[in-house]
Parts: structure tokens; C-alpha cells; sequence
């Protein structure tokens, strides 16, 4: 079943890139079809079985939330998606503490981590709206430190597909920042969407392994 889901998921997000690039309304249709998907594909792993399982499918369901909070035009709906992914990479970081974190793998990843989301800020910061940069400032933060922990937990023995997962999220977050705030362009999408459609997937799987 979860092979199944990954392929109607795929299906759906090359439709909704070319849908992005024509700006036509079947990715109203296509992107809550790949997000329901990912959340159905936490189920078959097992997501209900287990601590990490039940908190990783919030995480799950606020993303997929976050993703049709996008499909609007509105500042307000770019705020509701920012608050919801915020909010889904806080349930991943405590799914992931459920599985326990080792002290130094957490302290190796901090250092990495800070020190690319610092780039990150300088990057953006040119560009970015004086009421945006708090919220920017929150979720850079928020992200990072999903990406920490689950640093974290592979060293203390978990499935390094977490891990994978987290920086797949992390990076497919770059491609919605520069279409957000620096470069509106169909580029952003075309490789930002598949990588983050992908990274669900992967954080889907690691429920059952």
C-alpha cells in the first residue's frame, strides 16, 4: 500500500508543478491529493502503533494543512502555512525526542546547523518585510532544530532515514523561501516540491522500521 500511495503522490506532484508553471486550478486538486497521501502512508507504516508513530502524525496532518494554507495568494494564507509547518516541525521534534538523542551528536549537529541557517538569515534578511522577519526568524529556528535532533537520534541508534527526511525538509524549504521573498520563478517549485513531497514520504516510512 505504501509503494501505491508513493506513486499516486508522484503522479500528483508532477501535476502539480506543471499545474505551478501554468498557473492552472488542478493543483487545487493535485496538491492536497499527494498531501493526503503522505498522511494515509504514516497510517500504513504503523503510525498508530507507537509514541514516535501517533506524534509524527501530527506532524504529518499540520504539514499536509500547511500545504493547502499555500495554495493561497494572501499574505494571511502564507502566515496560516507558515504557522502550520512551524507547528508540524515542533510535533517532529518531539516524535524524534521519543526516540532518544545523544548529547554530542546533538551538540555536532548544532554547530553545523546554526552555522547554515545563520547563512540562511543573511541571505534573506535584504528581502524580507519588516512584519515577516519574526516569523521567518521562528520557523529558520523551529526547522533547524528538527534538523538537530534528528541528528541526535541517529547517533543514538535510530533508523538514519530520519535524518534524511529532516534535510530533505530543510532543503526543500530554501526553494519556498526564494519564491517567497527573493525570486518568484517555476525553478522553485520544479525541484523544491518533489524533495519535499519526498521527505514526507521518507519520514512516513520510518514509522514502521
Amino acid at each position: 500500500m505504501f509503494w501505491v500511495l508513493l506513486g499516486i503522490a508522484a503522479v500528483a506532484v508532477g501535476v502539480l508543478v506543471w499545474g505551478e508553471w501554468r498557473t492552472s486550478p488542478v493543483r487545487f486538486a493535485a496538491k492536497p491529493i499527494a498531501s493526503v497521501a503522505f498522511i494515509v502512508a504514516g497510517v500504513d507504516r504503523g503510525a498508530f502503533d507507537s509514541n514516535y508513530g501517533r506524534v509524527l502524525f501530527v506532524g504529518l496532518v499540520l504539514a499536509a494543512l500547511g500545504d493547502v494554507f499555500l495554495l493561497g495568494s494572501t499574505r494571511l494564507m502564507f502566515l496560516a502555512g507558515l504557522v502550520s509547518f512551524l507547528l508540524g516541525h515542533v510535533a517532529y521534534v518531539l516524535a524524534f525526542l521519543t526516540l532518544g538523542a545523544d548529547i554530542w551528536w546533538v551538540a555536532g549537529g548544532f554547530v553545523l546547523v546554526a552555522a547554515l541557517a545563520m547563512l540562511i538569515l543573511r541571505w534573506l534578511r535584504p528581502h524580507l518585510d519588516p512584519d515577516m522577519t519574526t516569523p521567518v526568524l521562528a520557523y529558520v529556528a523551529v526547522i533547524s532544530l528538527m534538523v538537530v535532533v534528528a541528528t541526535g537520534v541517529v547517533g543514538n541508534g535510530a533508523t538514519p532515514w530520519i535524518l534524511v527526511g529532516a534535510i530533505g525538509f530543510f532543503a526543500s524549504d530554501l526553494a519556498v523561501a526564494r519564491n517567497q521573498f527573493v525570486t518568484e520563478s517555476i525553478t522553485n517549485r520544479a525541484w523544491g516540491l518533489p524533495l519535499y513531497y519526498a521527505s514526507q514520504f521518507v519520514l512516513a516510512w520510518t514509522v514502521g522500521i
